[in-house]
């Protein structure tokens, strides 16, 4: 099994990969609960969405076993809709309050 493992995957450790991802998510973590902007929050979800897929591609090439990439695929379409609707709703809620700040969403409310 050795031998079907990619060169730069037996290059790299798989802990680096594993390090690299849990930076990335803690990074969009934080990013969530701290900010205000909400294109802002939207770039935090959307970098915890990439260190979820370069887990799954690290340990698919890894175990030389594609299944990891083809749910990378279906990630990456579901982030692509994602995008639309989320800059949709983003554009309109700025075109009605002149702002992008979810604290003032609050007029939203009955």
């Amino acid at each position: 099994m050795e031998a079907n493992i990619p060169e730069v995957i037996r290059t790299v450790p798989l802990q680096y990969y594993i390090f690299f991802a849990t930076a990335l998510f803690s990074i969009g973590v934080v990013g969530v609960l701290t900010r205000r902007n909400a294109i802002i929050i939207f770039m935090c979800i959307e970098l915890m969405l990439n260190a979820v897929n370069v887990l799954l591609t690290a340990f698919s090439a890894y175990r030389s076993d594609p299944n990891g990439q083809v749910f990378v695929f279906f990630i990456m379409a579901v982030a692509a809709a994602e995008v639309a609707v989320g800059l949709g709703i983003i554009v309109m809620i700025y075109r009605n309050f002149q702002t992008t700040d979810v604290n003032l969403l609050s007029r939203l409310k009955w």
